[in-house]
């Protein structure tokens, strides 16, 4: 069987979901036993995101060879069986670099270069590229249709479909059908103008997906559907939901996976989504609640942390909790002044960044959860502001601090990378993809993998200065992980404390919500023992007995969700 292709689209305004929407569609034809994967073609000009800000971009995405993509990578990874490569994501920029660089090495000699057809054969290869054994890959294209960035692709995808035949792609335009307070009716103009501009370029959606705040009425759909020269049945509700785990499962009840697989032709195997169901229900009925402080520096938009505010909610899932996340800017935290929410959630985490801004408001929240015996978790700079910390207040080096917030410092703990001296370019320089480490016996990060060797994704321009580690060592701090070569520090953590790990890697570029992270698990569970042990505290106060605390609660054992 040829490979099918499934081309997602968006329209009216951003943010309505394409990437969630896009890796709905591949869990369902999963479901029906298919081999899916997802790739992602971005209008903007830069290479890569890796050197956006994220409130341009929100989270960049890191994938297992080092590509920086975009965060809907990360969805695809989350939804499907899937492992993403540099080769599933693309933008304006990396294509015309390629473009470029063959035109100079004389691929086009003799002919002039344009757009079409030379661009969008490159967008065509592109997609055909990440193919391989696949049954069906689902190109989803970023920005709105209309947009003049988007044009080359929306082209290709147009030639693409023509060149393959009709029945081996199909096309998805996700809308919006705002309801309008004032009129007390959902309105379904946009859709139809989007839908509009979409056939004006030469492209027939397929299926609608309706974004709604409420139920999508049969007589709507039909209205939708004769304006939009679709059958009712193409016009598919894509409702609000509790937990976006619930999107496959809607697009199944509205009949999605049946309308794919006629128009696709594709054999109707048997639907499975018992997997999808029984995580809903853990999700929408959890036994306990827990509250995770997320100190950053980017905390006015979560999508900045969005593949690690997914990996709590994995945690949760594990120990049947509902995770709240508590956003705490770092600027917001002084030496002699902690904002009362740093102080009531059941755990800190602080996740990555980069620069000096609210750095020393992270190494005082570090101090107050080493010192209270609260769970802590550092990743990526995280473990760098532990180090510092540790040096600062437990080693006595009162000038600790990293080469990336003052380049002059004596006591530089955090330095740039060996490997990166001399090396000013930003783009794609960072240490970046998946590299192994080697963990300690008798450490809490070796219990928790339970094994000696693991690999994990790393995007990071700093490290540990050795030089320090056996001062470290000396007064407590714990080296769990190493590269093989002993060249990095990987993850450390503090002795006597229920709680306090780092790790250089980004853990949460691998949690699945069907197999949550070890990391999370553990330290959600952590989260929950600090907030019993805290209750019970609590309780005994003001008793005449101070020693009649309880003992702590048994260890929840993670629920088996796959």
């Amino acid at each position: 069987m040829s490979t099918k292709y499934i081309f997602v689209t968006g329209g009216v305004v951003s943010s309505l979901g394409k990437g969630v929407a896009a890796a709905s569609v591949g869990a369902i034809l999963e479901a029906r036993g298919f081999s899916v994967t997802a790739m992602k073609l971005d209008p903007y000009v830069n290479v890569d995101p890796g050197t956006m800000s994220p409130y341009q971009h929100g989270e960049v995405f890191v994938t297992e060879d080092g590509a920086e993509t975009d965060l809907d990578l990360g969805h695809y990874e989350r939804f499907i069986d899937t492992v993403t490569t540099k080769n599933h994501n693309y933008t304006t920029g990396k294509i015309y670099q390629e473009v470029i660089r063959k035109e100079r090495r004389g691929d086009y000699l003799g002919k002039t270069v344009q757009v079409i057809p030379h661009v969008t054969d490159e967008i065509k290869e592109a997609m055909r590229r990440v193919a391989g054994d696949h049954d069906v890959v689902i190109v989803e294209i970023g920005g709105t249709v209309g947009d003049i960035e988007s044009l080359p692709f929306v082209e290709a995808i147009r030639q693409f479909r023509q060149e393959l035949g009709r029945t081996n792609a199909a096309n998805i335009h996700l809308t919006l059908v705002p309801y309008i307070a004032a009129a007390d009716e959902l309105k379904t103009k946009p859709t139809q103008h989007s839908v509009r501009e979409l056939r004006a370029i030469g492209i027939s959606a397929d299926a609608l997906l309706c974004r709604v705040d409420r139920p999508l009425p049969e007589e709507m759909k039909k209205k939708i559907a004769q304006f939009c020269n679709v059958e009712p049945r193409q016009v598919i509700a894509a409702r609000d939901v509790k937990t976006i785990y619930e999107v496959p499962l809607r697009f199944c009840q509205e009949g999605l996976d049946d309308l794919l697989l006629e128009l696709l032709n594709l054999p109707h195997y048997e639907r499975d989504m018992s997997r999808w169901e029984a995580l809903v229900n853990r999700v929408k009925n959890p036994r306990h609640k827990v509250r995770i402080g997320i100190i950053g520096k980017y905390v006015e938009l979560p999508d900045s942390y969005k593949s690690l505010n997914e990996a709590l909610i994995h945690g949760g899932i594990a120990n049947d909790a509902e995770v709240e996340l508590v956003y705490i800017n770092a600027g917001d935290i002084e030496e002699h002044h902690l904002p009362r929410n740093l102080t009531e959630v059941d755990a800190l985490l602080v996740p990555i960044g980069f620069g000096p801004r609210g750095t020393e408001g992270k190494i005082t929240a570090m101090r107050f959860a080493r010192e209270n015996k609260v769970p802590m978790f550092g990743i990526c700079l995280g473990l760098q502001c532990m180090v510092i910390e540790f040096a600062r207040n437990v080693c006595g080096i009162e000038g600790a601090t990293s080469s990336e917030f003052d380049e002059d410092a004596e006591d530089r703990v955090i330095y740039k990378l060996r490997d990166l001296l001399g090396v000013e370019a930003m783009g794609g320089t960072m240490r970046l993809g998946a590299y192994p480490c080697n963990l300690q016996e008798g450490t809490l990060a070796h219990r928790i993998y339970g094994t000696d060797k693991i690999s994990e994704r790393h995007r990071h321009r700093y490290e540990v200065n050795q030089k320090y580690l056996p001062l470290l060592r000396e007064h407590g701090l714990m080296v769990a992980g190493l590269s093989p070569d002993g060249k990095f520090v990987e993850m450390v953590e503090v002795a006597d404390h229920p709680w306090y790990l780092g790790c250089q890697f980004h853990p949460e570029y691998k949690s699945k919500p069907t197999k949550p992270h070890p990391l999370f698990v553990s330290y959600i569970r952590a989260a929950l023992d600090h907030q019993e042990r805290r209750r019970l505290a609590e309780n005994a106060k003001g008793q005449e007995v101070a020693g009649a605390l309880s003992p702590r609660i048994p260890e929840i054992e993670p629920a088996n969700v796959s």
